[in-house]
């Protein structure tokens, strides 16, 4: 999980910073210099971490700060916002209004050229029980669009999908496709869907995008919007059409960089240090009995709620699990143990 390494290298650099006897400019920079590296191993933009790293100097001053001041609390708090500022620009983003139709472009996904596209998103609408329209025999996306919208708009709908091709930047006609749709529907959203493998071409293809139509907002798991001037709305945590959630910045960064003092602190006290090696080995060799299956379900129900654990990992949510369903998952765990209890050793 790269969010993980990212988050892991980032603590440490902080917990490093803390720990150290007197907070100078040589500490601030070490700290800096590796959380810049975290970053660019992660496959952020050079300039936006470059710029990152300048604005936290310009801010954390420490020869101008007097002496009662936490220098540490500082820095921190300094790191903090400026990775915010990174993940988020502060624009506010598109609300639809029940009882309006609202028209929504999505640009950087199906299209209606490849094959089975009309397919998937008929499965996909059927799966989520929504309506839908598209044909197999009009090629021309642009009349597609404009009658899918007109027969949405007749039937009162709130809330209408616009989907166009995806392609990569270098291909014209993907914007001038792009721009004719976006001319004849009107959007009252562009939304730009962007990949999370393509890493720092991200950028450069959310820039080529910016440029050739409107985007008001972005949906990506990669966190490099810098480039299209929008707010990101939703992150992909899986890749069903439910593992979606909001993109909050403040909670995902303070998930982001507890991630090491919080989640695995929290699974070192479940399982003790001594007892690590053992279970890997045990594992590595294929074995696998009840017994140990039996002292990993203790381990879970210490860390406490599933919910509560899942919160803890950047990019995922205690929604993923609803408080109804994680009561039942926890009594089913505490009856196969009741279950695996009343069996002999030789059993087990």
């Amino acid at each position: 999980m790269v969010l993980a390494q990212l988050g892991d290298s980032i603590s440490r650099a902080l917990q490093q910073m803390s720990n150290a006897t007197i907070i100078d400019e040589k500490v601030l920079n070490e700290c800096l210099n590796e959380i810049t590296r975290a970053l660019l191993q992660a496959d952020f933009q050079f300039k936006l971490v470059r710029d990152m790293q300048t604005n936290i100097k310009k801010i954390v001053n420490l020869d101008d700060l007097a002496a009662g001041h936490n220098k540490r609390k500082i820095i921190q708090q300094a790191i903090f916002n400026e990775l915010c500022k990174m993940l988020d620009l502060g624009k506010p983003s598109f609300t639809p209004k029940k009882g309006k139709a609202s028209v929504v472009m999505f640009v950087g996904l199906q299209d209606t050229f490849r094959a089975g596209a009309f397919d998937q998103l008929k499965q996909n609408a059927n799966k989520a029980t929504i309506p839908f329209y598209g044909s197999y025999m009009e090629s021309d996306p642009v009349k597609i669009a404009v009658e899918g919208v007109e027969r949405f708009k007749k039937e009162n709908c709130d809330l209408i999908i616009v989907d166009t091709s995806g392609r990569h930047k270098q291909e014209a006609a993907l914007f001038e496709e792009m721009r004719q749709v976006s001319e004849a529907t009107k959007p009252d959203l562009v939304i730009f869907v962007m990949d999370s493998s393509i890493g720092q071409a991200a950028f450069d293809q959310a820039l080529a995008f910016k440029q050739s139509v409107a985007v008001g907002a972005v949906i990506v798991t990669n966190m490099d919007v810098t480039a299209t001037k929008s707010p990101v709305i939703f992150i992909g945590t899986g890749e069903h059409m439910d593992e979606f959630e909001v993109f909050d910045v403040k909670p995902f960064v303070s998930r982001l960089l507890v991630y090491w003092s919080g989640f695995m602190d929290k699974i070192h006290e479940v399982v003790p240090m001594d007892q690590q090696p053992e279970l890997l080995q045990k594992l590595s060799e294929g074995k696998f009995t009840l017994r140990i299956m039996y002292e990993q379900f203790q381990n879970i129900l210490k860390m406490g709620p599933i919910g509560q654990v899942l919160s803890m990992l950047p990019g995922f949510s205690a929604e993923l699990m609803p408080k109804g369903q994680e009561k039942e998952r926890q009594a089913k765990t505490k009856c196969y143990m009741t279950m695996m209890d009343s069996m002999t050793n030789e059993g087990k």
